[in-house]
């Protein structure tokens, strides 16, 4: 049985479970679990973070450990009993778990290892702590420690700032607001801004001495050197290196390292220097031989020098190299760091070339206690202490310090006789007072311990050396009387063996007999001379003799004007002993007293550190002659007291204070004393405004803190003597002395004034005397003198400076401890607030003023909690009453001025605020019901309520504002929340009561409703961003405050009745942001408002045109905000997000009668919503472009074509614009622009400022737009289109005469041109991509596009870069359409191949003479039809002979809008699939092979290509391939009688086939002899090769004669070169040259397609050497757009359009009729199939039926070719067709134009059914208007042409290349002067319709409609131009049924002045929803 646990209640999983049992509850090693019940040996319970999961578990896998329960029951929570450091470091290290992981799945390797080591540290310290054996000292640091590690890692992973207080955690609730605030800042500011250290220690480890000529041991000294003043700042670091240049005793470490302590920020300068002085122990000369003498001398070696400025910036672990000099001369060894310094190169050089001291230096920062934690190895492993000269900047007390510092300056000696100066070495030695030598007391620095004697460098013969040698002399303090030191002189003679001769000493005492040191300075020292044999051991007879020149008498002139000299410096650094006479006259008052009072007048010149070395001595002294002298001395003691107490104010001796403080509490014993103070500090008080001179007066005034201390400390004394005598006495004199303060104070004067100085030197020490006022003063009585004191100050106060003061004054007094105790509070409070509320109303001192505020109120915090509680909360109604109101004027003055500049000022300005905002919240937080009830009472009128309400509404926005705290102050954040909320529930009341109905105020309504909104979005309260365990924390302590929120919004809307309508729709946006939040219980709240906002708008204007406005702004706002997510998506797809977890929402609407516009609203808002959920989506970071690019477009088109919403059209038009140009697609970019040019025109309107455009002209935001457009055209390398617009533009400028800029225009438009001849172009390819499955974004989901393909990129590379951008998708492998499942699949599908674009302008193609690099542009762009092709076998097929059963189905597929456009990809609107039947595959294959061996004959006979070879395999391959079956099997497969008989209606393809048969066979002929021509000798065998095979192939085919027809194939010239045909008026081939032959007329089955099967080498030759426009003329050959291939695998081909000579461009003095009568120039060689028929216009003389449209395809087989050539693609670029079809009429303005004759062909006319069509789109029966109308441009090649000349281009549907173009308004008739009739009227008879296979049906001569999903988004030429007309292109224009132009094509415009199209646009287009013209204000 299941009983409920007692105790078992919380435990740790030690053994993984994996819940297999029934109802088990899997677990993890580590989790927490709380415990329910138990039974048996198990329990039920649940895992801590998961606590909706509940199960069973085995008790034995449970480790249990102590709890408390909370809500006992079935809600009870509990609290683990253990450290507070544990629980956090616990939970803490599982947050950081998971997020550790994500590191490493986001390839962020540093932090994530760096976080792996931190948290392995807190684990190792929490199990020391855990273990608990830890010392408290210990435990601290470990504490310390994590606690530093935890915020590290919580900074690093961006988790919230945890408040703590001595390393706990922080409830909020248990401290005040204003606490929280300040444990907040103080670890933000500790976060940010680590504090400065003021003392510096330089770490120093001597490495070694790298030297070439070493062998001689070696002494290096360190020490700190000041350049500016030349002085040493250290004492010197002494290291002993031995011959190798290495630390003599380096198992010593204290011996090679150091540290230079106490270094003071001014010493980290670039003028302070570590200087090195290196000295070599050995012989005199460093290269003398050795001899016997083996006496050594220290002579000098060299010297380096290194600025401490430079170790700031450099790494502190590298070693450092420091160079080591050698001076010139030694009488310069002295100086010779100096000269380094000044760079004095020409008196030192490197001692060495290879000469280097290495060393490690390393500068520490911090106390030198800080340093022994942090550096512990360093010190524990041993480091000699090198201290500075003199005390540090900050002297402690207790320091020990006794060392004298001399320094052997310089010599003057004489030669004694000698012939060359002496070698003079110096002996030192310390002696005591009985002239024993003071053993190990000569220390030449430190590092090494201290000697008995010290020897001196030896300077080479020099009779006055310097040496400039520093000795250290540690004496003992009570060794220093009676000892002296003793300087021997020695001359080293280098000849007596080296002997070292005394000749003379100095000697020089340490203290004089009245107990002073030597004093610090220069010392001339005399130099008493002896013999070498002399005894010094007999100090007493040579310490008789004087030892200085300056104590010599003035009788004693032999001394004084002895030569010979020696001088010392001397420094004596002691705590103990002084050199100052006067001091110690001071403390020996006793012995003199007649000098007491010069001993108190001259302490004030006594050094401060002097006073402070003997504090305790000197006050004694004071106080006793104060008690024995009291009426003489009184007030010179008094003096002397305020000097020492002022001295302590010195930040150099502040440290001393305690030593003063102890001194009053453990040692003063001045129990009278306290009346002569009182005495003489009234006497100054009284004297204050009279006194002219009032700095003496303010230093005793800032002494008073002491001064009390002492009166009270000696009233005490005193009481304590006499039992408390004299004590009324005592209160009046005190009483007194305050009165005598206030009447001082209650002076009004000047802030220039010195009594208001005086005054405000007082307010400052004044709160210091109150807490020893209360150590005998009750608590009140101090308070009142306080109350009095402060009161006493004028009201009016001019001094700025004394109001300042004031307001510390009070500060000071908040935070004293007077203030802390509620009875002197309820004194002092009406004082503080009346002074607060007079400067925060002035918005005077306000750092202050928030100080003041946050002190008062964390008192009443912690009283609260307290038992006086009636006394907070009078306390509380008292501030809300002073304050209330003035704290929120000053929170809005502060938000609403500008951000200080300086960083300093804006720190404090922010500090200023966030106090003032904690405060608020503390203040508000205290406040009760009745303090609610008070302050709303308290307003005497409406309007005060309602100023206050909009107050502080507003500084509620303020406070929820993201900057107002730091981003991790979460805690702060919720306490702040938790305040507003509380205290919005108050006002709402006030709200309801006073602003409703009649008295209802919008105003106040909308602030309330505005706040809410905002209160709810913050991101702060966005649970679901949260982890598992923060949120459970925010619930468990606050709930959802947003839910609380949205009910009090809904109570509030409820209670408005008709006043709703003054929020419809100001409202709907705010409420519907608040319904995006994912929280089901605020959305089902929230619902029931919108109906209610439909409801009450239906009744006012009969629609929901105002809510669809606001809804649609809204949204888009908020999805650019990044509102919403996957889980919205879900609630979006049904109906919207609004009304998503409201079902019944809908079934109200169904009832209204205004059902179908809400339901209308409800689908229309969806729908938005999907699309811009998928732009959110995709505009996040780390997105790829082409999503961004798709959703954008998609989303764009959503906006003009269903919602008309401008400018959000073009707002996202420029976003497009922005996407493009980061892309680099310069092209699209321009087509985006395009968009926002068409809706502009060329106007002089003014347009307001938009986006990042001016306020300027329509016409200069359409000229700058224009030009932007051109330049990215150009960028694009998409010249065509830049040309236009650069016309249009030259057009503006000319009709405004600005021939400047009209100029600038030509020239831009002539560069373009060249651009087009001179520049290469890659050619793009096109793939055809299908998105499948749920799992794609609404924008691509089970739609499949067409998408231009990036330079270079093949097809592989797409599919990666498809797969990439798409990592979740399956790419699938065959090119079938899916099926549903696929369709509904939770999951993505991408299908991807390559299609084959179908060009449009066909005119451009077809025409001769036209380069390539102009075709290769209509070859690529403006293309609105691709297609693909697959084989496939249909019935049994022939394993003889496939041919029989080889099918195509070829897919075309039509675009929304042609490519390029506005986009990279576009999708697919219409699907086509046709059947080709094996006999039209058989005729395509072989006219697409005629065509390529056309191309390649022409381009050798006109020599363009380099090499024969191309031509030499493709007639290889197709003479090869038909020798051995290839033509053979074609006709083995429809020559056959069975085929024949059996396919009657094939007869006239069948006659076709063996045409184009004999046709090849006549190429191949003429081809060979071309080819005898050209061919090199090596390959003539091949060649003879090919002639004997071509004979068997004629053979094989039957071949004898050619038919007349074949025979009329340009295949012979009148002459050797073709380009004399060119002007030859009577072309060979044509009727007019006698060689035309009737033919028969039949449609042409893919006439014009070619074939891409033969070699590579064709290719690449043909891309080479470009393709000239004669070969067309000669052959008269057409081009084909299209090629087919064997295989769908591409074969890769160079990919670069090479540019044709000028001379392509066609002869302008050519006959228009001759123009016209050249054939189109071809395609370029493309390695992928492009299967098309585009036929032009038939001349009317001839009455032939246009030829029908066919495809080739793509795969197919060729039996013409041999192995190899069905790999190898081979570029084609003419066609021996030159049928040209249609010349309809023209108007008199353009003239007449008539196609030339064309040649006969054999045509036959009847019908195929051969093709099965399969269509997408219905095909109607009835004919266009438009099929009459005749414009005189150029055909489109997508056009499916019947006799009647229909146009199914899309270009009328308003594109210009992808949809910008649109001439719908136009009209052929109107241009022509012609109106034509209705009907089918055409200038010649029509024959009977005939089938066109890949767009008709068998039964109709209607081509398939397009029909257009979307509209194109703009029209870049649907345009009323009133100024002068501008040309159109042929690429731009309606396709016409006309013959081209003359050459040169060039692109032109037509003038919509003077031509128009008929005004009956083609039906089948639908024209774009127009917009409102209100785009002219942006």
């Amino acid at each position: 049985m299941w009983i409920p646990t007692d105790h078992e209640k919380y435990g740790v999983v030690l053994v993984s479970f994996r819940g297999t049992v029934q109802h088990g509850l899997p677990l993890e090693i580590g989790d927490t679990v709380q415990i329910l019940e138990k039974c048996e040996g198990w329990f039920r319970g649940n895992i801590l973070k998961n606590p909706n999961v509940k199960g069973i578990f085995p008790s034995s896998y449970i480790h249990l450990k102590n709890a408390h329960v909370k809500n006992k029951g079935q809600f009870e929570t509990i609290v683990p009993v253990e450290d507070s450091v544990i629980t956090e470091m616990t939970s803490t290290l599982r947050d950081w778990g998971a997020m550790w992981k994500q590191l490493y799945v986001k390839n962020e390797g540093d932090l994530f290892h760096r976080l792996w080591h931190v948290m392995n540290e807190i684990l190792d310290l929490r199990r020391q702590v855990l273990v608990g054996h830890l010392t408290h000292d210990r435990m601290r640091d470990v504490k310390q420690h994590i606690t530093a590690r935890l915020d590290w890692g919580n900074e690093q992973l961006g988790l919230d700032l945890v408040p703590r207080r001595e390393f706990n955690m922080v409830d909020p609730d248990e401290i005040s607001v204003t606490e929280l605030y300040k444990l907040m800042e103080h670890r933000h500011r500790k976060k940010d801004t680590p504090a400065v250290a003021s003392t510096h220690h330089l770490f120093v480890h001597v490495k070694s001495l790298v030297s070439a000529n070493l062998g001689e041991e070696l002494e290096v000294f360190f020490h700190i050197y000041d350049g500016r003043e030349s002085r040493p700042l250290s004492e010197r670091f002494f290291v002993k290196l031995n011959k190798s240049g290495l630390p003599k005793s380096p198992e010593k470490t204290e011996r090679q390292c150091t540290l230079f302590v106490d270094l003071g920020s001014s010493d980290l300068r670039k003028d302070v220097y570590i200087v090195v002085h290196v000295v070599r122990i050995g012989r005199m000369g460093a290269g003398e031989k050795k001899n016997l003498c083996s006496v050594q001398y220290r002579r000098p070696f060299g010297c380096a020098v290194v600025s401490i400025a430079d170790l700031l910036t450099a790494d502190s672990k590298d070693d450092h190299l420091l160079k080591v000099y050698a001076c010139n001369t030694e009488s310069e060894w002295h100086q010779i760091h100096e000269n380094i310094i000044k760079k004095a190169n020409s008196r030192y050089n490197l001692s060495g070339s290879n000469t280097g001291l290495a060393v490690a230096l390393q500068l520490l920062h911090g106390d030198i206690e800080q340093l022994r934690r942090e550096y512990m190895v360093l010190f524990t492993r041993g480091v000699s202490i090198t201290r500075k000269l003199g005390f540090s900047d900050v002297i402690m007390p207790g320091e020990m310090r006794n060392d004298l510092y001399i320094t052997l300056e310089k010599g003057e000696f004489e030669k004694g006789g000698k012939s060359v100066a002496r070698n003079v070495e110096i002996t030192v030695y310390v002696l005591d007072i009985d002239g024993q030598i003071l053993k190990t007391h000569v220390a030449a620095g430190s590092g090494e311990p201290g000697g008995d004697e010290y020897h001196s460098l030896v300077l080479y013969h020099n009779n006055s050396p310097r040496w400039a040698e520093q000795l250290k002399l540690p004496i003992p303090v009570d060794m220093f009387r009676g000892s002296h030191v003793r300087f021997e002189f020695r001359h080293c003679s280098t000849k007596d063996k080296g002997e070292k001769k005394l000749f003379g000493y100095s000697f020089v005492p340490l203290m004089q007999e009245d107990g002073r040191t030597l004093p610090d300075g220069n010392h001339e020292l005399i130099i008493h001379k002896c013999e070498e044999n002399t005894s010094l051991a007999e100090c007493p007879r040579y310490l008789k003799l004087p030892f200085s020149k300056a104590n010599l008498p003035s009788n004693n002139q032999t001394l004084k004007g002895a030569k010979e000299s020696f001088w010392i410096t001397s420094f004596l650094c002691s705590t103990k002993l002084t050199q100052n006479g006067d001091m110690l006259d001071l403390l020996k008052w006793r012995a003199h007293p007649e000098r007491i009072n010069d001993s108190l007048s001259k302490l004030k010149e006594i050094d401060g550190s002097e006073i402070v070395k003997f504090l305790q001595d000197t006050l004694d002294t004071l106080f006793g002659i104060l008690d024995e002298s009291s009426q003489r001395y009184g007030l010179k003691v008094f003096d002397s007291l305020v000097h020492i107490i002022n001295l302590l104010q010195d930040s150099k001796f502040q440290h001393f204070k305690p030593v003063m403080d102890t001194y009053i509490e453990s040692h003063f014993a001045g129990a009278l004393s306290y009346r002569d103070l009182i005495k003489v500090l009234k006497w100054y008080v009284d004297r204050i405004v009279d006194a002219e001179i009032q700095d003496h007066i303010q230093q005793v005034l800032k002494a008073s803190e002491y001064i009390f201390k002492y009166i009270i400390q000696s009233r005490r004394l005193f009481s304590l003597a006499t039992g408390g005598q004299n004590e009324e006495e005592f209160r009046v004199c005190i009483h007194e002395l305050f009165m005598s303060i206030r009447f001082f104070l209650s002076q009004d004067n000047k802030s220039t004034s010195p009594v208001a100085q005086t005054q405000a030197v007082f307010l400052r020490t004044f709160p210091a005397v109150y807490g020893e006022l209360l150590k005998i003063f009750a608590v009140r009585e101090v308070a009142g003198f306080v109350r009095e004191t402060l009161g006493s100050l004028p009201t009016a106060v001019h001094a700025d400076c004394l109001e300042a003061v004031k307001l510390q004054c009070i500060a000071k007094t908040v935070e004293s401890q007077l203030y802390i105790n509620p009875e002197s509070r309820c004194i002092l409070l009406p004082v503080v607030l009346r002074v607060l509320q007079v400067h925060m109303q002035e918005q005077r001192d306000l750092v202050m003023c928030a100080r003041i505020f946050t002190s008062m109120l964390s008192l009443i915090k912690k009283e609260e909690n307290g038992t006086a509680e009636p006394v907070v909360s009078e306390e509380v109604e008292l501030i809300v009453e002073s304050l209330l109101g003035v704290l929120l004027r000053t929170i809005l003055e502060i938000s609403n001025r500008p951000q200080p500049s300086g960083p300093a000022m804006r720190l404090q300005f922010q500090d200023v605020t966030g106090e003032f905002v904690a405060c608020l919240l503390a203040l508000l937080r205290q406040m009760s019901d009745r303090h609610y009830q008070q302050l709303l009472q308290a307003f005497s009128s409406k309007d005060n309520l309602r100023d206050f309400l909009l107050q502080i509404f507003t500084v509620f926005r303020i406070l929820i504002r993201p900057e107002m705290f730091s981003k991790d102050w979460t805690v702060m954040r919720l306490v702040t929340n938790n305040v507003i909320i509380t205290t919005v529930l108050y006002l709402s009341d006030a709200l309801r009561k006073n602003f409703l109905n009649d008295k209802f105020d919008y105003k106040v309504w909308d602030s309330y409703f505005y706040l809410s909104v905002i209160f709810i979005n913050q991101p702060c309260l966005q649970l679901e961003s949260f982890s598992p365990s923060k949120r459970k924390k925010i619930l468990e302590k606050y709930g959802d405050m947003r839910v609380m929120m949205g009910c009090e919004i809904f109570s509030m809307w409820q209670n408005l009745g008709e006043h709703k309508l003054n929020f419809i729709p100001a409202m709907i946006g705010p409420f519907l942001e608040v319904t995006l939040v994912p929280q089901p219980d605020l959305r089902n709240v929230m619902i029931p408002i919108f109906h209610d906002m439909m409801d009450w708008e239906q009744r006012r204007s009969g629609n929901f045109k105002q809510v669809e406005a606001k809804l649609i702004d809204k949204l888009d706002s908020l999805m650019s905000e990044g509102k919403g997510d996957e889980t919205y998506r879900e609630l979006f797809n049904s109906i919207i997000p609004l009304f998503g977890p409201y079902p019944s929402l809908l079934k109200k609407i169904e009832r209204e009668t205004w059902r179908e516009s809400g339901i209308s609203l409800i689908a229309t808002v969806t729908r938005l919503m999907e699309r811009l959920l998928d732009y959110r989506d995709c505009m996040k970071l780390g997105e790829v472009d082409g999503k961004k690019i798709g959703c954008t477009v998609s989303l764009l088109n959503f906006y003009k074509t269903e919602l008309n919403k401008e400018e959000m059209y073009i707002r996202y038009i420029h976003k497009l614009y922005d996407l493009h140009f980061k892309a680099q697609n310069y092209t699209e970019a321009s087509y985006t622009l395009l968009l926002y040019d068409e809706l502009l025109e060329w106007s002089d309107r003014p347009l307001r400022e938009f986006l990042n455009y001016p306020m300027q002209s329509e016409w200069q935001r359409k000229e700058y737009l224009h030009l932007t457009i051109v330049q990215n055209f150009d960028r694009g390398k998409c010249w065509e289109n830049g040309i236009i617009l650069c016309r249009e533009l030259a057009d503006q400028y000319e009709s405004y005469y600005d021939y400047r800029n009209l100029s600038k225009m030509r020239m831009m438009e002539a560069s373009l041109y060249d651009k087009i001849m001179d520049q290469q172009r890659l050619e793009p390819e096109f793939f055809r991509v299908g998105f499948y499955g749920k799992k794609f974004p609404f924008f691509l989901r089970n739609k499949e596009f067409v998408c231009r393909g990036h330079d270079y990129e093949r097809l592989e590379a797409f599919q990666q870069r498809m797969l990439n951008e798409f990592p979740h998708a399956i790419a699938m492998q065959h090119v079938n359409q899916p099926d549903q499942t696929i369709y509904q699949a939770d999951a993505q599908y991408l299908q991807i191949y390559a299609v084959t674009p179908i060009p449009e302008s066909q005119d451009v193609l077809q025409r001769d003479g036209v380069p390539d690099n102009i075709k290769s542009f209509y070859k690529f762009n403006h293309i609105l039809r691709f297609r693909y092709d697959r084989p496939f076998h249909k019935g049994t097929k022939d394993k003889e002979n496939e041919f029989k059963s080889l099918w195509v189905e070829r897919t075309t597929l039509t675009l929304v809008q042609s490519l390029p456009g506005i986009s990279r990809w576009f999708e697919v609107d219409k699907r086509e699939l046709v059947e080709v039947s094996p006999l039209e595959n058989a005729i395509e294959v072989i006219e697409n092979k005629n065509l390529q061996l056309r191309t390649l004959i022409t381009q050798c006979q006109s020599r363009q290509m380099q090499n024969i070879n191309p031509l030499t395999m493709c007639l290889n391959g197709v003479i090869d391939a038909a020798v051995n079956g290839g033509l053979a099997r074609y006709q083995e497969a429809f020559f056959a009688k069975d085929y024949i008989m059996n396919h009657p209606e094939d007869g006239e393809k069948i006659g076709r086939l063996r045409e184009l048969m004999f046709e090849q066979a006549h190429i191949l002929e003429y081809g060979l002899a071309v080819h005898e021509k050209f061919v090199p000798q090596d390959m003539r065998p091949l060649h003879k090769k090919l002639v004997d095979q071509f004979h068997l192939m004629k053979s094989s085919l039957g071949i004898q004669e050619f038919p007349a027809y074949v025979r009329a194939s340009p295949v012979h010239f009148t002459n050797g070169s073709p380009r004399t045909c060119r002007n030859s008026v009577p072309n060979i081939i044509s009727p007019d040259g006698g060689r035309g032959v009737a033919r028969r007329s039949y449609p042409a089955v893919n006439r014009y397609s070619s074939s891409s099967l033969s070699s590579q080498a064709s290719n690449e030759v043909s891309n080479i050497t470009g393709q000239s426009e004669s070969s067309d003329e000669v052959f008269n050959m057409q081009p084909s757009p299209s090629t087919s291939s064997l295989s769908s695998n591409h074969s890769a081909s160079p990919n670069v359009t090479s540019s044709a000579p000028s001379s392509a461009r066609g002869s302008p003095q050519m006959a228009e009729k001759h123009k016209h009568s050249r054939e189109n120039a071809c395609l370029s060689p493309r390695d992928r199939p492009v299967s098309a028929i585009f036929p032009n216009p038939m001349d009317p003389a001839q009455r032939a039926p246009p030829h029908q449209i066919g495809e080739a395809t793509l795969p197919r087989s060729d039996p013409n070719l041999s192995a190899p050539d069905k790999v190898r693609p081979t570029p084609s670029s003419w066609s021996l067709d030159s049928v040209k079809e249609g010349a309809p009429s023209f108007s008199d303005s353009f003239g007449k134009m008539l196609c030339p004759p064309v040649p006969p062909r054999p045509l036959y006319s009847a019908g195929s059914s051969a093709k099965n069509m399969r269509s997408q789109s219905p095909v109607s029966a009835s004919r266009s208007p438009q099929k009459t109308m005749v414009p005189p441009f150029t055909p489109s090649p997508t056009e499916c042409q019947s006799t009647s000349l229909v146009s199914n281009s899309p270009v009328l549907s308003g594109s210009y290349s992808s949809g910008i173009s649109s001439l719908s308004r136009c009209s052929v008739s109107e241009a022509s002067g012609t109106e034509l009739p209705a009907g089918d009227h055409l200038p010649y008879p029509l024959p009977p319709p005939t089938t066109l296979p890949n767009s008709v049906s068998s039964s109709s001569d209607e081509p398939i409609r397009r029909e257009n999903k979307t509209p194109p988004p703009y029209s870049v030429y649907e345009r009323n131009n009133p100024r002068r007309p501008v040309p159109l292109p042929h690429s731009l224009s309606i396709p016409p049924q006309a013959d081209p132009p003359a050459l040169p094509p060039k692109p032109h415009q037509l003038r919509t002045g003077s031509m128009k199209l008929d005004g009956t646009s083609d039906p089948r287009v639908p024209r774009p929803r127009p917009l409102p013209r209100k785009v002219s204000q942006l």
